[in-house]
């Protein structure tokens, strides 16, 4: 199987080198990369539109073949793509991560993580993120695990409109207390913006924040369950659409 990896933490992080691993080494994958060069957390589903993206190949172990690029996670999946292509290679699957830091709940609208998976969505196959729950995360093993899992066992019955977003604590494996297969929850931040002065005319701020779980949560939700050290796994869709509502929309009549 080839697997296309990509992240949003760039080409030199530990998560991405450690997942290539897995999956090669473990899982039997021949293993391509394209990754940002550098950090591009929370760029979401951005692309690059109105200047060149540069891309440049690397060595990377346990790889096939690997390429940096300027740009976004979800412009990494898409070149990726389209150079695998041009050199016969047909790729069956992107994996993106594995993440430096949790994307639960309402992160994975923000998350370049999660994009770079969509990306492989919308560029006709399955996908799957990872991420465990620590900035400066040390334990990679049962991210890793799960991610082999992931390709055995899910992929092959995976759509093109479907992805998998598995977060782990950051802990190691033996004291995860297992897997939750869970919704979206909610997950918010103690959100604080910091003046940092004047430049050039201009007042700059560094928005930051802590996150915060609600004591209401449901105990069926991805963000609690990491929180209460188990690993999580959520099937996600790109299509957004409330059908639920469309009824009662038309009962609106906007426009009429």
């Amino acid at each position: 199987m080839n697997i296309l990896v990509a992240n949003d933490d760039g080409i030199n992080s530990t998560g991405i080198a450690r997942l290539v691993s897995a999956l090669h080494r473990e899982g039997g994958a021949r293993v391509f990369v394209c990754a940002p060069e550098g950090q591009r957390s929370a760029a979401s589903h951005s692309i690059t539109m109105r200047k060149p993206v540069r891309v440049r190949e690397v060595d990377f172990a346990d790889a096939e073949m690997a390429f940096a690029t300027s740009g976004t996670p979800a412009d990494c999946v898409k070149l990726g793509m389209m150079l695998m292509e041009k050199r016969g290679v047909r790729i069956d699957a992107v994996f993106s991560g594995i993440n430096h830091g949790a994307n639960l709940g309402t992160d994975i609208i923000y998350s370049g993580t999660v994009a770079a998976a969509f990306e492989g969505n919308i560029c006709g196959v399955p996908a799957v993120a990872v991420s465990v729950d620590r900035h400066e995360a040390t334990h990679f093993d049962y991210a890793c695990t799960l991610a082999v899992e992931a390709l055995k066992k899910a992929v092959p019955h995976m759509d093109n409109n479907l992805m998998l977003n598995i977060n782990t604590p950051d802990l190691p494996a033996e004291e995860i207390k297992g897997v939750l297969c869970v919704p979206v929850g909610i997950r918010d931040y103690g959100e604080d913006l910091t003046c940092l002065g004047e430049e050039d005319g201009c007042q700059v701020y560094r928005y930051g924040g802590e996150p915060v779980i609600f004591d209401g949560e449901p105990t069926d939700s991805d963000a609690l369950a990491v929180q209460e050290n188990y690993a999580s796994i959520t099937p996600l869709r790109r299509n957004f659409t409330c059908r639920e509502t469309l009824d009662t929309l038309k009962q609106w009549r906007i426009g009429k």
